[in-house]
């Protein structure tokens, strides 16, 4: 584990910026997740699939939210939640209060996508954990959410894709 990687020194002086480590790392979990999920068999799985389903996990979610959440317009929005029912990812449901608005809600098959891709995450951590060692790996998830952790709520912050 020593002597692996780049020499010592500030950003740009032979060391990377985190920044890059970050998004070259992130790159690659998610190119491994798709590529694993593919051979399982989830061919229709796009990227942008993720927001949406970690959005609408623990509660409803609007087409409204889900566009603020990604950056994108509500038109763009909605025809990515189109393309996820026609998938059988999530439904559209319909709000008592509103008519007009329709709730975005997981079935049983995005739960059964989002089991498989935690599945995927677990394998490809275990891989890190081969390289650098279990005890190195705990304690980067453990740096991690101090860092990125709200401090007064505990809470990590919705993840928002980087267009």
């Amino acid at each position: 584990m020593g002597g692996i990687g780049p020499p010592a020194g500030p950003p740009g002086v032979g060391r990377p910026p985190l920044a890059r480590l970050f998004a070259i790392g992130y790159r690659q979990l998610i190119d491994s997740l798709h590529d694993r999920l593919h051979a399982r068999g989830w061919t229709d799985v796009r990227p942008a699939f993720g927001f949406v389903l970690l959005a609408a996990r623990d509660q409803p979610t609007s087409v409204t939210e889900l566009a603020g959440l990604m950056g994108m317009t509500k038109q763009a929005a909605s025809k990515l939640v189109d393309a996820m029912v026609s998938g059988g990812y999530v439904q559209r449901g319909t709000d008592s209060h509103d008519g007009r608005q329709r709730p975005v809600t997981l079935t049983g098959r995005g739960e059964d996508l989002l089991s498989a891709v935690e599945q995927v995450y677990a394998e490809l951590e275990a891989g890190w954990a081969k390289m650098i060692g279990p005890s190195h790996l705990d304690r980067m998830r453990r740096d991690l959410l101090h860092i990125l952790c709200d401090p007064g709520t505990g809470q990590l912050p919705p993840i928002r894709p980087t267009w």
